[in-house]
C-alpha cells in the first residue's frame, strides 16, 4: 500500500511547527471549532502543488515549509514516478517538499530534486485523493457524471477513450483545414494571380544559400578599393622600397644589418642582435609582397561594383518582403507553390478533405458506439453497488439509477450524457440527483461513489474533510463504519467533529490552538488511553464532560472496536 507516513509544517499560518506521524488505517483528527483543522488540510494541498497567498506564512517569518513522505509499495506507482526522472531509494519512500518565500515565489522538490508545480500535481495524482465540501458540491456538476462512470468502466473503457481523443484531434484539424479551404471563384483566382507574381519574383532571382554575404563582401570591397589601394601605396612606400627611402623602414633596416656586420664578430650577443634584424628585414619583406599582391589584384571596376550593388538591393527587397534571410525567402516560395497548387486544385482537394472528413466520422461513430456499449453495460452494475453502498449509508429506502443518453454531436469523451437519478424518500419520484439531494446527502453519496471506487483504486491514501456535514445520530454511525471499511485497505485520514466518527479511529489526533507571549500557535498530537476517551467525550457533550458523558465515550469506543472485528 502507498502511504502518507509523515507531516512537518513549519510557519505555516498559525503554526509554528509541527510533525505528524501517520498510521495505515483509519487516522481521525478532531479539535475545537477554529482549532486550525483546515490549515492541516491546506497544508497537505499547498505541498501537492494547490495555488497558495504569501500571507500564508507566520507573521514575523520569512519562509514556510510543508514536507510530505509517502512510502510506495505498488510497483507501477514506482515506474511512474521513475518515469519523470525522479530517483527513488531502495527504501521506496518519496519526500515532496514545498518553500513559500516572502516574495510569493515557491521552490518545489521531490526527493532533494527540484519539481514544477505541475508534476508535482501529476505524482501526488498516483498517491493520495483529498475530498472535501468542493467536491461534494461538484456531483451538482452532470460532468462529474460521467467522469464518475468512466473512473468505474476501467482500462477497455480508457483504451477506447485514448483512441477517440486522437481521431478527435484529427476531426477538428481536418474541419478547421475544410473551413480554411472555402472561398469564392474571384477570390481564388485574385489569390492564385498573386500567389504566381511572388513565386514568379523570387524564382526571378535565382537565389542561392549565402549568396546575400558573399555579394555584400564583395560590394564592401569594391566600394572601398580606391581608399584601399591609396592607403596600402602609403603603407609600402613607409615600410618597402617606396618613393621617399630616406623614411624607408626596409632601407633602415637594411643599414642597419651593414653597420652590425663590422661588429658582431666581437661578441656573440652582437651576432644574436644582427640575426633578430635578419629576421625583421625577411618578415618585412614578406608583408610588402603581400601588400604588392592585394594592389596588383583589387581593380576598381564600376561595372562589377553596378553588379554587386544591384545584386544586393534585389536581395534586399526580397527580404523585405518575404522573410529575413535567403532560407526564409525560399522556404516561403515552398509554402507558396504549395498553395498555388492547392488553389490551382481546388475542388478536387476539397473533395479529398470532404472524403476524408467523413471517413473520421465514421470512425469516431464506431468508437463512440463501443465506449456507449462498455457504458451501458457497467452503469447497470455500478448502479447497483451505489445503492447498495447509500443504504449502507442510511438511505433506508433509495433508488438510485444511472441514466446514458445520446447527445446530437459527438465530442472527445463521446456522444454520451450521463446523469445519476435519485429518489431518497418512499413515494417520490426518481429525479436528477442535483435537483434533490442536499449538503449533507451529497457527502455521503460521495462517500457512497468513493467506497466502491477504492475497491480498484490504485491510490493509496484518501482523506476526507467535512465528511460529516449536516448528519447526525444513525447515519453517523453508518459513515464511520463505511470509513472504517475502505480503511481496512487504505490509509484513510478524515477531520471529524462526530463522535462516532472519531470512536472509529485507528489512530486519533488532536488539533489545539494556544495563545503565549502575544502569539497564537496550533499543534496536533496523538492521543492515548484515557485522553483519546475524554476527547471523544468532549464531541459528545461540546461542553462539559461529566462522569456520565464519559461512560459514554468509552462504551461508543468499546462498540467501534467490536464493529471493526466483523467489517
Amino acid at each position: 500500500m502507498n502511504v502518507l507516513v509523515y507531516l512537518h509544517v513549519k510557519n505555516l499560518a498559525l503554526i509554528d511547527e509541527v510533525e505528524v506521524d501517520f498510521n495505515q488505517g483509519l487516522n481521525i483528527l478532531t479539535g475545537e471549532t477554529g482549532a486550525g483543522k483546515s490549515i492541516i488540510i491546506d497544508s497537505i494541498n499547498s505541498a501537492l502543488g494547490a495555488k497558495t497567498s504569501k500571507d500564508i506564512i507566520r507573521t514575523g517569518c520569512d519562509y514556510a515549509l510543508i514536507e510530505l513522505l509517502f512510502t510506495i509499495e505498488d510497483p507501477h506507482t514506482i515506474e511512474r514516478i521513475k518515469s519523470y526522472d525522479i530517483p527513488i531509494d531502495d527504501n521506496n519512500e518519496v519526500l515532496i517538499t514545498r518553500k513559500i518565500n516572502t516574495n510569493g515565489r515557491s521552490v518545489h522538490k521531490i526527493n532533494g530534486q527540484s519539481a514544477t508545480a505541475l508534476m508535482i500535481k501529476n505524482i501526488a495524482s498516483y498517491l493520495i485523493d483529498i475530498h472535501g465540501q468542493h467536491e461534494h458540491q461538484s456531483l451538482l456538476n452532470k460532468s462529474k457524471h460521467l467522469e464518475i462512470l468512466d473512473q468505474f468502466c476501467g482500462e477497455e473503457l480508457e483504451e477506447n477513450k485514448r483512441i477517440l481523443q486522437d481521431l478527435y484531434k484529427k476531426y477538428i484539424n481536418q474541419k478547421k483545414k475544410l473551413q480554411e479551404q472555402a472561398m469564392d471563384e474571384d477570390k481564388r483566382q485574385r489569390e492564385i494571380s498573386f500567389l504566381e507574381f511572388e513565386i514568379n519574383e523570387i524564382e526571378t532571382a535565382r537565389l542561392q544559400q549565402g549568396e546575400d554575404e558573399e555579394v555584400n563582401k564583395v560590394y564592401k570591397l569594391l566600394s572601398n578599393s580606391r581608399e584601399i589601394t591609396e592607403v596600402l601605396n602609403k603603407v609600402y612606400d613607409f615600410t618597402g622600397s617606396g618613393v621617399d627611402l630616406e623614411v624607408s623602414v626596409s632601407n633602415s633596416i637594411g643599414k642597419a644589418i651593414k653597420l652590425l656586420s663590422h661588429i658582431d664578430k666581437m661578441d656573440d650577443g652582437l651576432t644574436s642582435i644582427k640575426d633578430q634584424f635578419i629576421n625583421v628585414e625577411n618578415l618585412l619583406n614578406d608583408i610588402n609582397r603581400e601588400i604588392l599582391h592585394f594592389i596588383d589584384n583589387i581593380t576598381v571596376d564600376e561595372e562589377e561594383l553596378f553588379k554587386a550593388e544591384e545584386r544586393m538591393n534585389c536581395i534586399n527587397a526580397l527580404k523585405s518582403k518575404y522573410g529575413n534571410s535567403i532560407s526564409d525567402i525560399l522556404k516561403y516560395l515552398d509554402e507558396s507553390k504549395e498553395k498555388h497548387f492547392e488553389l490551382q486544385n481546388y475542388e478536387i482537394l476539397k473533395n479529398q478533405l470532404e472524403e476524408a472528413l467523413k471517413k473520421t466520422e465514421h470512425t469516431i461513430n464506431e468508437v463512440c458506439e463501443n465506449i456507449t456499449k462498455i457504458r451501458l453495460q457497467k452503469s447497470k452494475e455500478i448502479a447497483k453497488e451505489i445503492k447498495k453502498s447509500l443504504v449502507d449509508l442510511n438511505f433506508l429506502d433509495v433508488q438510485f439509477e444511472i441514466t446514458i443518453k445520446r447527445m446530437a454531436q459527438f465530442t472527445k469523451n463521446g456522444w454520451d450524457d450521463v446523469e445519476f437519478m435519485i429518489s431518497t424518500n418512499p413515494g417520490e419520484s426518481i429525479k436528477p440527483l442535483g435537483k434533490v439531494a442536499s449538503g449533507g446527502e451529497l457527502s455521503r453519496i460521495m462517500l457512497a461513489i468513493k467506497s466502491i471506487l477504492a475497491n480498484t483504486d490504485e491510490i493509496g491514501t484518501l482523506i476526507f474533510d467535512e465528511i460529516d456535514v449536516g448528519i447526525s445520530g444513525r447515519t453517523a454511525q453508518k459513515v464511520s463504519e463505511k470509513l472504517a471499511l475502505i480503511a481496512r485497505h487504505h490509509q484513510v485520514i478524515c477531520i471529524t467533529h462526530l463522535p462516532q466518527i472519531a470512536a472509529m479511529a485507528d489512530k486519533h489526533f488532536v488539533i489545539e490552538k494556544s495563545t503565549a507571549n502575544n502569539k497564537t500557535n496550533t499543534t496536533i498530537y496523538p492521543l492515548k488511553d484515557e485522553n483519546i476517551y475524554n476527547e471523544i467525550a468532549r464531541l459528545i457533550s461540546g461542553v462539559e464532560v461529566t462522569d456520565l458523558v464519559l461512560h459514554s465515550a468509552k462504551e461508543m469506543k468499546e462498540l467501534a472496536n467490536k464493529v471493526k472485528e466483523i467489517i
